[in-house]
């Protein structure tokens, strides 16, 4: 009897130790999070993009390159299957469609948090804008979520997905039902980019709306 009893204190000893386990490796993700706005001060990687509607139906696949420069400042270039590009420059967001000849331009406070580049380009303060919650392990990668405290963001959450200490996918869910996957590749952490990268200036010929 006293064997059997051993026993079963050795199990919920086991079971126990793996649930503590468990928790501190999902409690990974949040600081790693932290870890990579605290370190990373520019990042420069590839990216595709694929937007799928609320009927499970791929409406959208695109590719290409997204630069940063925090606090504020990004591109996010968009190479195929046709050419779109965004640029934050701490104080304005600048989209710019060459095939329509038209930019569209919004104040940093309105586009921040409205788009990956965006979000990520933020200070280090993002619990003051999202509520973050550890979201597990799924497809080889730790995840949190953030869920924006503001209304209207322009999504109903976010999740971000590292490998090690690197980032490497994020999922948007909109407020339309449509949810937008971004993998990354070819990663660099604190490259050096001119600051010519991020300032736009619209082409002669192109219509622009906003401010």
């Amino acid at each position: 009897m006293m064997k059997q009893g051993r026993k079963w204190l050795f199990a919920l000893s086991l079971a126990g130790s793996l649930s503590l386990a468990s928790a501190a490796a999902q409690a990974a993700a949040i600081e790693k999070l932290q870890r990579f706005l605290e370190s990373t001060q520019t990042m420069r990687a590839d990216f595709s993009q694929q937007l799928v509607s609320r009927d499970a139906r791929t409406r959208q696949q695109s590719s290409g390159v997204m630069m940063l420069s925090r606090p504020g400042k990004f591109r996010w270039q968009i190479d195929r299957p046709y050419q779109q590009l965004l640029v934050g420059d701490g104080e304005r967001v600048w989209i710019h469609d060459p095939e329509l000849r038209q930019v569209t331009v919004k104040r940093v406070g309105d586009a921040m948090g409205s788009t990956p580049a965006a979000l990520l380009a933020g200070d280090r303060a993002l619990e003051k804008r999202f509520i973050l919650k550890e979201a597990g392990e799924a497809d080889g990668l730790d995840w949190l979520e953030a869920t924006p405290r503001a209304a209207d963001s322009g999504f109903e959450r976010v999740r971000i997905g590292f490998a090690g200490n690197d980032l490497r996918a994020m999922q948007l869910f909109d407020n339309f039902g449509q949810t937008t996957t971004l993998r990354f590749s070819h990663f660099e952490r604190n490259p050096a980019l001119a600051p010519a990268l991020f300032r736009f200036t619209a082409p002669a010929g192109t219509d622009v709306i906003g401010e």
